[in-house]
């Protein structure tokens, strides 16, 4: 990657990402490959430059922002890179959102542009009037409507651009959280926050290389898929492969077999969807070096179940998007089931008591870490800001325990726990003992009162099988768990489902399964 790397000199994120593979002699090999086929470094890297002479022919200024609603094709890297290239603040949202999301996100950035996929532009066309900062709508595809189109405006500029004169502390690009407990917040990140995550997760932690083919179902607009499928290639050389449509086990198991990556990203709920469709290559039949995992906890039953299958290891990992990607992670060669891992290199780990104070080895506390990769704010949320980010360290909202050996161990979201006779229960501890029964896909556990208004565990259940007794399963699963687990921790009550509630990012929505409780 480019040396530009002292605090307050010239250091551009883009620069940093695209041009030394350009210096480097990698101007002809495959950088992206998306539905419209191959695309190379230099492609890549003429098109950024057109797209960054785009947004200042269209009156876009540094430091503006520009709202980004774009599927996986090689037009987001071109224009995510191509703004930040130019000094300007790219907004990628997630393209789930809703007509009321995306219009709260576009009052609240004050954004002067909007580019938008073709087939995503109906959710916005019923207000765009509204917002007078507004002033520049963009379509990639064909049906571009009365509006510019991407493709037209990048064809007519220049290959050649100066990057802006920004520096690592320079807002870089902001990414909105999925806002499953309220509106969405704008996390914004700054332009040596990418290289970070790159350079001690991507290279160090994991040992990403040149020759690398990079598949992440985790689409572009999160923190998870930004880095698996952007930030982490570019950095190093390798090859990265985008999925325009939904990553359902028919498309992945297609990928896996024509494309031959080497390395997967995906979350636990897709894994467990892969082993479940008997799609899945053998064991020397794919290409694959190793998967990674994020989103939520892994399993080690759902662990022990890939390794068997493919031969190959799952590196769970968490991450944020206020840390922008992993910061505690399993390695190669160093996975341990039904852990996290141990901090990346760089990253600084610390579990809190609810008094405050670090909670010996061995006790459950709340995590908190302090990193090069973090978060300066919120945008427009001061109050939330405070709460989170407090001075080196950022306040993740997830509850842990380190073992003896130095490996930390998920307990649950902070606000999913559940008291059970004055005792912390962990809903993954149960929900892991659960989907250890072969009759059992997914699980979810949430808190439900008695009828002594004591809380205790209840589980949703996925069964394999849609046919199956769920009365005689029921009872099954219970002294299944309590067969593995303290006897206080097994459920109650156990409810049959078809499918669980999730965000687009595949987390359990737990929130909405205690409001049916």
């Amino acid at each position: 990657m480019a040396n530009n790397t002292d605090m307050g000199e010239f250091f551009n994120a883009t620069v940093d990402l695209i041009d030394h593979n350009i210096t480097e002699g990698r101007g002809q090999k495959t950088a992206v490959i998306d539905k419209s086929g191959s695309h190379s470094y230099q492609a890549l890297s003429d098109n950024i430059n057109r797209f960054a002479n785009a947004l200042k022919e269209v009156g876009v200024q540094q430091e503006q922002r520009i709202i980004l609603c774009l599927n996986d094709t090689i037009d987001f890297p071109v224009c995510f890179l191509g703004a930040i290239k130019a000094g300007i603040i790219p907004v990628p949202v997630n393209t789930r959102f809703t007509e009321t999301d995306y219009a709260f996100i576009l009052k609240d950035s004050r954004a002067v542009a909007l580019i938008v996929s073709d087939d995503l532009l109906a959710p916005f066309e019923s207000h765009l009037e509204s917002y007078p900062a507004l002033k520049s709508i963009i379509v990639s595809g064909s049906n571009t409507g009365e509006h510019k189109s991407l493709s037209d405006l990048v064809k007519a500029q220049s290959p050649e651009f100066s990057a802006v004169q920004t520096t690592r502390d320079d807002m870089c690009f902001w990414l909105y959280t999925s806002g499953t407990t309220g509106m969405p917040k704008g996390t914004v990140h700054l332009h040596g926050n990418l290289s970070a995550t790159a350079e001690l997760y991507a290279k160090e932690t994991t040992g990403i290389r040149e020759d690398d083919i990079m598949f992440s179902a985790a689409k572009l607009f999160f923190a998870y898929g930004l880095g698996n499928g952007l930030t982490f290639p570019f950095s190093v050389g390798a090859t990265a492969i985008l999925l325009e449509g939904p990553p359902t086990p028919e498309t992945v198991c297609d990928i896996l077999h024509e494309q031959a990556p080497t390395i997967f990203y995906g979350v636990p709920t897709l894994f467990a969807m892969l082993l479940a469709s008997g799609l899945l290559p053998k064991n020397g039949e794919h290409n694959l070096r190793f998967c990674v995992s994020a989103g939520e906890a892994l399993p080690a039953d759902l662990l022990t179940r890939w390794q068997k299958q493919m031969g190959i290891d799952i590196l769970d990992g968490i991450g944020s998007t206020e840390m922008l990607h992993i910061f505690l992670s399993n390695r190669p060669g160093d996975v341990r089931p039904g852990s996290t891992g141990k901090p990346v290199t760089g990253y600084k780990i610390r579990l809190q008591g609810d008094d405050g104070l670090p909670v010996p080895r061995g006790e459950m506390g709340a995590l908190e870490i302090s990193g090069p990769s973090s978060a300066v704010m919120y945008w427009n949320q001061r109050d939330k800001s405070l709460e989170t980010f407090q001075g080196p360290w950022t306040r993740a909202g997830d509850k842990y325990y380190q073992d003896e050996e130095g490996y930390y161990i998920y307990c649950g979201r902070t606000d999913d726990m559940l008291k059970v006779g004055g005792i912390y229960v962990s809903p993954f501890e149960v929900e892991a003992a659960l989907i250890e029964h072969e009759a059992v896909l997914e699980a979810a556990v949430v808190g439900k009162e008695d009828s002594d208004q004591l809380v205790k565990p209840k589980a949703i259940i996925v069964a394999k099988q849609a046919d199956i007794d769920h009365e005689i399963l029921a009872e099954e699963l219970k002294q299944f768990v309590k067969e593995r687990l303290a006897a206080f921790k097994y459920p109650r009550w156990i409810e049959f489902v078809d499918e669980l509630p999730k965000t687009s990012t595949g987390k359990i929505q737990r929130f909405k399964l205690r409001d049916s409780v």
